[in-house]
């Protein structure tokens, strides 16, 4: 095992490993059929367990990202671990984990399927009707590729497409709009730009902070001490 390495495990079988000095490793786990239907849903292949212990080794930058939010989380479990109870908050953070998961141990080079390439338009009507139906929830791209019915492949050439940017970036514009909103409705008192941010599947206050700012021209602090009218 390396750094850029994951080990996947078989079910039900025990493994063990043998390190010649110090060593630091994490863990991750989904059900079955949930990691199977992310497979299918997101990358379009196969990813329930392997019959033996399979190393992988991902892309370097989602690899990179996987271990960024695997640390995040951890933290957030030892430093915080109301943030990441609220049930809004956790179920964030377990979709984005998920989509770092499934990116780094779903392959490369998937195509996109000729049947969809010719429905994109059935694609963006079903991508809409999963954000109306869900005005003040945040959503995630595992969550909205299993609704859908589609890669993620090929929900990014469609909005690419008809919005003109990637899902990910509209979700997140979304979840900024989203998390203004309750910034502008909140009170100081009564909340804190924290317990916002984490509504909203902003982890990294820092980032978030930053970019609320760039988008809103002020910080989130700021917004959430304006008078109410």
């Amino acid at each position: 095992m390396h750094p850029t390495n994951i080990a996947r495990l078989p079910e039900g079988v025990s493994s063990f490993l043998h390190s010649a000095g110090s060593a630091s490793w994490g863990t991750m786990s989904l059900p079955m059929e949930d990691m199977d239907a992310f497979g299918v849903a997101m990358v379009g292949c196969d990813l329930t367990a392997p019959r033996d212990r399979l190393i992988v080794t991902p892309p370097i930058a989602a690899m990179a990202k996987l271990q960024r939010l695997h640390e995040m989380a951890g933290q957030l479990a030892e430093d915080a671990p109301e943030i990441i109870a609220h049930p809004e908050a956790a179920r964030g953070l377990e979709q984005v984990l998920i989509d770092a998961m499934v990116s780094c141990i779903g392959g490369r080079g998937v195509r996109e399927d000729a049947s969809a390439q010719r429905n994109h338009s059935l694609i963006m009507r079903r991508f809409h009707r999963a954000v109306e139906e869900n005005p003040e929830q945040p959503l995630y791209i595992p969550e909205l590729c299993a609704a859908i019915g589609v890669s993620d492949r090929t929900l990014r050439v469609c909005c690419q497409e008809q919005l003109g940017m990637s899902p990910k970036r509209y979700l997140l514009l979304r979840r900024m709009n989203l998390a203004r909103r309750a910034l502008l409705d909140g009170s100081p008192g009564a909340t804190t730009v924290t317990e916002i941010a984490t509504q909203y599947g902003f982890w990294q206050f820092g980032r978030f902070a930053g970019a609320y700012k760039s988008l809103f021209g002020e910080a989130p602090s700021a917004t959430l001490q304006r008078p109410r009218e």
